[in-house]
């Protein structure tokens, strides 16, 4: 065990070389800039570069991240989605003030958003949900996320019962299922330096406004 700690504590960061970020040629616009950044991860191999950690609070104000995908952005704002019953559906439910981290380590890149989680209609979910592999959709069916089991055997069961009903009844969709969008307040792009000198460009939302400032790192 010590030695994992040790490792843990030696373990070396931020290790480039990383493309350069001139803030002189940022867009104007937030969603923008993350497409562009979005476009250099798929360009320099970065592996599954949708992926996000969502965070949100629980009723109680105590906080709770977990990793899923985006599903599309655009000058509206950031798409995800999940069902409605989940913790994280529940969250989102009693405060949609929540927040967006995209972490491209091998470019260090990072992107923070900050908005709120607005619901889209059933037609855009529904269209959302069928999109999916057909054992996602089997799984997000059973609509028991998060709840306890037993053993993994009552899960496989389960999910054998509801894939054997999917291929009866293909268009089945599940009624919790949920597009969320994120209309976003604020955006910040951060580009580490292997010296620390890292750049950080956020831009906040004023009125109908983006507003673009450095930040001390």
């Amino acid at each position: 065990m010590e030695d994992i700690r040790n490792i843990i504590r030696q373990s070396k960061t931020l290790v480039g070389p990383f493309p350069e970020f001139n803030i002189n040629e940022a867009s104007e616009y937030p969603h923008e800039q993350f497409l562009e950044w979005f476009q250099m991860a798929i360009d320099n191999g970065v592996h599954e570069p949708h992926s996000m950690t969502l965070s949100t609070t629980d009723h109680n104000g105590f906080p709770d991240a977990r990793v899923l995908i985006i599903k599309d952005v655009d000058q509206y704002g950031w798409y995800f989605a999940s069902s409605s019953q989940s913790e994280k559906g529940k969250h989102i439910e009693d405060n949609p003030n929540i927040a967006l981290t995209f972490y491209w380590s091998s470019i260090g890149k990072q992107v923070r958003i900050r908005g709120i989680a607005i619901e889209m209609d059933k037609e855009r979910s529904a269209k959302d949900f069928l999109n999916r592999g057909t054992v996602a959709r089997a799984i997000a069916l059973l609509g028991k996320q998060s709840s306890i089991l037993k053993e993994q055997r009552e899960f496989e069961e389960a999910l054998i019962k509801q894939i054997d009903s999917l291929q009866h009844n293909p268009t089945l969709v599940s009624p919790s299922w949920t597009l969320y969008r994120v209309v976003a307040k604020e955006v910040e792009f951060w580009q580490a330096d292997e010296d620390r000198k890292h750049i950080r460009l956020r831009y906040k939302l004023e009125g109908d406004k983006w507003l673009k400032n450095l930040l001390w790192a």
